[in-house]
């Protein structure tokens, strides 16, 4: 053990008999531990050695038993005691798989089990209810944080108690005997801690424990059945005596079978030699028969298999194994909790459920925490069965909400049983769980069925409805035996399954026999699919059947005088309003509805639909004009209906549709339609007869002699259904079923089993029927069979040729070799369509096409002439086509389009989104938004590649900039949506968004005198300070660009609250526009950006222009020439330029700081700033703007301290200083 944790240990204090001797430090020796305990390793060392030392048995329960005042060390302990007993799961995650750590995990469980032994005493409970008590009696006002805090605390501390597994092999209890769980049950009831955890279940203000109070209760009755609750205490019924009779006699039948079976086994005469015998027919190794060297009595025992090593099963095939972890408790304890379940249904059930429900449907619990839910609701239920049934004490749980969060649970957990393949055990037990709360419920109604009271059968027959009216709820059996799985779900699960099977249908069966009919609610799931026949076209018909047609529909619509009904006219749609469609493409579609309406022969229909066409597309009067005449309607559906217009080919549209397997999942929800039905419990029971959900039955049937007598009777009577009532008892005719059979009539026992027997000897005798007449019924017995099969079986085979399609003539088969080998060498994009439309026969489908050239050998495999995908014809890039690709976009990189017009030149065509990502992976743009086309003016006719004028830079920034950008950044999602379209395969030329023009970042006078007006209102708004860290970060920008000579777009990054709101004001964002500065682009950008190509000199002048003031501008348009002229001269001059002015601005504002000190405390500077305009002194004017300046100065310092260094700072300060200075004096 760890010398600090012994010492911390033996600092606690010692227990000398029953009396504890605590240490003054021992409060801090607690708090020590669970700080150790909060660092302990993977291993949890701190908790196996703290386990060793029993310091929870010898210390921490002494502690609380005899210094209960002392309130810390009270809460301490309880704290510790909390962490130690927490479950060896949550310890470490899971099971674990390494043996080193395995070890671990089982030592933490021992430990545990020592504690729960050492929990077992009601003076520890007592004080717990003590506790318990004082601190609910307290009202919520009183009710402090921490007294909630020890309340959850002592909870947990019961709840992990509860929770700590048994240990079969050290306990080695019987039934009827007190286990260790039994012992901590009897100390919780005999201090009173179970009405403790009632009432918290029933009181209303105590309503945030439900959770924990649900643990504690299913955690107490985890080793219970509601069965044993029920009976114990209560002298057998004369039922139950006669059905223990039964079982024992026919155990002793059983028995009696066997002893005389063995007897007639054993020879008259012992013979010293066995003896060898040869046994004819029966082949050995070689092609001799077998030698059989044991006595005769044996042989019908013999297998093959004798004397041969046991092959081992596979892991992954093992047969899942049952949780056996029911035994019957002492008496005492069975009573005490059989009073608890009659208390907690009366008085706590409902509001308990109902609080839980609550909080997971709301999902404030944990995870996983609707298990507990499931099992109170199973248990307790059936402990009302069995007790007297009473409905209001379960009213919560009997809805049909209920039942749907069972099934979505039960659907949940199946889908994690799929995917989580390594929890696939957990999933499987909470499953069974949902599964037995399923099957709780529908017992609960069948009770309901037979109850006096008039108002529950009512009640019950509204719930039986509900659950047969819904597809969900009526083939949830269907779905989970069709799913089950025998190494993932263990064998009590397909038990209960079973039951709950025959129960339903039995409630079913019950409920269609009192009505005459039954009408139940359909789901059908609508696909699309090719259709095999084309609707006809005026071009496909005779010029005979087109008269007769047109003459039909002219004499009906004149017969109805032109005149159509309000429901008709109400009901015809011309397009589709929500449809991905163009509206020009649905005008055609409309055209051709026109058209098939009228080769239908449905003239009212076809006028309909033209009117209706007519107010949607009144423009160029395709439909007619709006005032037509009806003569004039009657010519224009005569020019529809002989019209050649455009259709698609069925086979297109079913390959565009198995293409589209990104929106497969939204269509089939789209087209799921629901409908309502007659119930016909035949039709129902028929979906039954399918070998997937047969088998379940059969594999629990060969554990027919353990199973009881119910489980054995729900098997027979699904069998029987299939077999008799549905007449397909062939789906049993195999040699499985029969080989269990033959075990079943063998059996000594048999006479148990009346129903196996008599149903195994009918299935028998039918099948030796069937095989009289069908010579192949012994072969058919090693296949499992569908409905198909079961039918050729009984009733006679089909022939080879019977409903296949006409095969190929040999006249057809010649011309398709010819037609094929004619372009198999052309360039023709499909091979296949060409042949089609030159064959003869037009009748021929692509698959028919194909399969026929696979089959006369021209091709080898169907894949070779499958259908490419549009733009996905070309692949992989040579070098010429790189070269030339490289050359185009050298060539168009100024145009307006430059993707359009390298489109248009490019001698490999393929899909733009190609070209793109072509264009970037060989570094030639960085971005796709350099390919976008780029936005022209149309009133001036200029190129939007050239510069833009001062009035467009005005105008645009007058239309409102934020506009602007959500229009930009929804024009970019739609041409990423339009490339992407063109990757699926479609060419059609969308138009491209515009990039964003170039902008001048020249400052005209007018335009500074518009910056200038801007600055002043934003000081007037109080927006002076987000003004100069703007000013600041130009300025600073514009230095590190002259020093590193590299331009980058730099964020402007506003770390204040002030800065924050500026960046989010309108006026200050014109500002920003008006300056030159880029809006986020899209929506991974967050903040405004300095321009890259905005050089150090327009840097310097943006952050100038934001001096307002005449003078100022003057003085700057002087230094923004003389520095425009330097630039065009030389470099070096334009630096000593800037230098000049550096100096010269450096001196006026040191002037200006001296003289703001030394007037620092004069009273004019709190005067009204329009004072200046009576005549007040300039130099109290000075004074003022030196005063604020200085203020202002000192709440930029602050932000700027963490981010440049002492120099800078100073530099900026005295530019700062200047430009305040000039401000007034222009003001002045």
């Amino acid at each position: 053990m760890n010398c600090e944790l012994l010492a911390t240990c033996s600092a606690l204090g010692y227990l000398e008999g029953d009396s504890y001797h605590k240490e003054p430090d021992c409060l801090e020796g607690v708090k020590d531990l669970i700080r150790y305990l909060r660092h302990e390793d993977d291993t949890r060392d701190v908790r196996q050695q703290l386990g060793d030392s029993q310091i929870v048995q010898n210390d921490l329960l002494p502690i609380i038993v005899q210094y209960r005042q002392d309130k810390a060390l009270f809460d301490a302990c309880i704290r510790l005691m909390v962490n130690l007993t927490q479950p060896a799961m949550l310890c470490f995650g899971k099971i674990p798989d390494d043996p080193v750590f395995r070890h671990h995990f089982m030592q933490v469980t021992s430990h545990l089990q020592a504690y729960k032994e050492a929990f077992a005493s009601e003076k520890v409970f007592g004080i717990l209810s003590e506790t318990l008590y004082d601190l609910l009696q307290l009202d919520w006002e009183q009710r402090q944080e921490e007294d909630n805090l020890l309340i959850e605390r002592i909870l947990l501390l019961v709840r992990n108690v509860l929770h700590v597994p048994a240990d079969p092999c050290e306990e080695k209890k019987v039934d009827d005997d007190a286990s260790i769980h039994d012992r901590v049950l009897w100390a919780i009831h005999m201090s009173g801690f179970d009405d403790l955890v009632k009432f918290l279940a029933s009181a209303q203000s105590e309503q945030q424990w439900s959770m924990h109070v649900l643990e504690i209760i299913s955690l107490m009755f985890r080793e219970q059945t509601p069965e044993a609750l029920v009976s114990a205490g209560h002298a057998r019924s004369a039922e139950e005596k006669q059905r223990d009779s039964q079982e024992l006699e026919a155990l002793r039948r059983k028995e009696h079978a066997e002893k005389r079976s063995r007897t007639l086994q054993r020879g008259m005469r012992h013979s010293r030699f066995g003896g060898s015998y040869v046994v004819q027919g029966l082949k050995a190794i070689g092609e001799k028969d077998v030698i059989y060297h044991r006595n005769l009595n044996n042989f019908k025992n013999y297998t093959h298999d004798l004397g041969k090593a046991v092959r081992r099963v596979p892991k992954r095939n093992r047969q899942a194994q049952d949780c056996r972890d029911k035994r019957r408790s002492a008496l005492n304890v069975r009573l005490f909790l059989r009073e608890f379940c009659i208390d907690f249904l009366e008085n706590c059930y409902n509001r308990l459920m109902y609080l839980v429900k609550e909080s997971l449907i709301r999902e404030q619990t944990q995870q996983h925490d609707e298990t507990y839910y499931l099992w109170a609701l199973s248990f307790f239920m059936a402990f009302n069965r069995g007790n007297g049934f009473r409905a209001d004490l379960v009213s919560e749980t009997m809805s049909i909400r209920t039942f749907h969060f069972i099934e979505r649970n039960v659907t949940n957990y199946y889908e994690m049983l799929l995917t989580d393949r390594k929890e696939a055990t957990s999933w499987s037990r909470r499953m069974h769980l949902a599964l037995k709360a399923y099957q709780e419920l529908l017992l609960t109604v069948n009770e309901m069925d037979r109850s006096p009271d008039e108002s529950i059968r009512q009640s019950s027959n509204v719930i039986k409805s509900n659950i047969f009216y819904l597809m969900e709820y009526r083939e949830i059996f269907l779905t989970l035996l069709r799913k089950y799985d025998e190494t993932k779900q263990p064998h009590s699960y397909l038990k209960d399954l079973v039951e709950s099977t025959h129960l339903f249908l039995r409630m079913l069966e019950r409920f269609c026999k009192g009505r005459k009919n039954l009408i139940v609610q359909k789901k059908r799931v609508r696909r699309r699919k090719s259709q095999g026949k084309k609707k006809q076209s005026p071009q496909d018909a005779s010029p005979e059947v087109l008269a007769e047609t047109w003459k039909i529909v002219e004499e009906e619509l004149r017969a109805s005088g032109f005149q159509l009904s309000a429901s008709l006219a109400e009901s015809i749609v011309p397009f589709d309003a929500a449809s991905e469609t163009p509206l020009e493409e649905q005008r055609t579609e409309a055209m051709i509805r026109v058209q098939d309406a009228l080769l239908a022969r449905l003239g009212p229909e076809a006028l309909a639909l033209l009117r209706a066409a007519r107010e949607v597309w009144p423009d160029g009067d395709v439909f007619g004009s709006s005032d037509v005449e009806p003569e004039e309607e009657l010519d224009l559906l005569k020019q529809i209906f002989h019209a050649n217009l455009p259709r698609r080919s069925p086979e297109t549209v079913a390959e565009e549709e198995e293409d589209d397997g990104a929106e497969l999942e939204e269509e089939e929800l789209e087209s799921v339609q629901l409908s309502e039905k007659e119930f016909n419990f035949l039709d129902f029971i028929k979906r039954f007869a399918n070998p997937s959900i047969v088998r379940p039955y059969l594999l629990l049937l060969k554990s027919y002699s353990k199973n009881t007598p119910h489980t054995n009777h729900c098997i027979v009577r699904m069998l029987h259904r299939l077999a008799v009532d549905l007449k397909m008892d062939a789906l049993l005719y195999q040699l499985s079923v029969f080989h269990l059979f033959n075990k079943i009539l063998n059996d000594p026992a048999a006479a148990a089993y009346k129903e196996l027997v008599t149903f195994s000897k009918y299935v028998l005798n039918r099948f030796f029927a069937v095989a009289a007449q069908n010579n192949k019924a012994y072969v058919e017995l090693l296949f499992w069979k569908n409905v198909g099969a079961v039918r050729e079986m009984t009733e006679g085979y089909a022939k080879d040729g019977d409903g296949k399609k006409p095969s190929w003539t040999e006249e057809e088969e010649e011309e398709l070799r010819r037609l094929y080998m004619e372009h198999l060498d052309s360039e023709v994009p499909d091979i296949v369509e060409t042949v089609i439309q030159l064959l003869s026969n037009s009748s021929r489908t692509r698959r028919q096409v194909v399969t026929q050239l696979v089959h006369m050998g021209l091709v080898d495999n169907a894949k070779e002439l499958k259908k490419q995908k549009k733009g996905t014809q070309i692949v992989l890039w040579t070098e010429e086509q790189e070269l030339e690709l490289e050359m185009l976009f050298e060539e168009y990189r100024d145009s307006d389009d430059v993707l359009g017009d390298i489109m248009k030149k490019l001698t490999a065509k393929r899909s733009r989104a190609r070209v793109v990502d072509k264009l970037l992976s060989m570094g030639l743009v960085s971005e796709r938004r350099q390919l976008y086309k780029k936005r022209s003016r149309g009133a001036h006719g200029k190129s939007s590649g050239k510069g833009m004028t001062e009035e467009e830079f005005l105008a645009g920034v007058s239309q409102g900039f934020p506009d602007d950008s959500v229009d930009q950044d929804d024009e970019d999602e739609e041409d990423a949506e339009s490339e992407d379209s063109e990757e699926d395969g479609n060419e059609r030329e969308i138009p491209q968004p515009v990039r964003r023009r170039s902008q001048n970042f020249n400052l005209t006078a007018e335009r500074r005198a518009d910056i200038s007006t801007m600055v002043n209102a934003l000081q007037q708004d109080g927006l002076a300070g987000p003004l100069l860290w703007l000013q600041n970060s130009l300025n600073q920008t514009a230095n590190d660009r002259e020093e590193d000579g590299v331009s980058q777009p730099v964020p402007l990054v506003a770390l204040t609250e002030a800065n924050e709101d500026a960046m989010e004001n309108h006026n200050f964002q014109k500002l920003l526009c008006k300056l030159g500065m880029r809006p986020p682009e899209n929506e991974q950008e967050t903040f405004w950006r300095i321009p890259e190509n905005m050089s150090p000199s327009q840097l310097l002048s943006a952050a100038a222009a934001l001096t307002s003031g005449q003078d100022g501008a003057e003085n700057r348009e002087e230094q923004q020439g003389s520095r425009d002229s330097t630039e065009e001269t030389s470099t070096q001059a334009e630096e000593e330029e800037e230098e000049e002015v550096s100096t010269e601005h450096r001196a006026q504002a040191l002037r200006a700081l001296l003289l703001a000190r030394s007037r620092k405390s004069h009273p004019a500077l709190d005067a009204d700033p329009m004072s200046d305009v009576n005549g007040d002194d300039p130099s109290s004017v000075i004074e003022r703007s030196q005063e604020k300046m200085s203020t202002k100065r000192s709440k930029r310092r602050a932000l700027d301290d963490d981010d440049d260094d002492d120099d800078n700072e100073e530099e900026k300060g005295i530019g700062f200083v200047f430009n305040m200075l000039t401000i007034f004096k222009n003001d002045y």
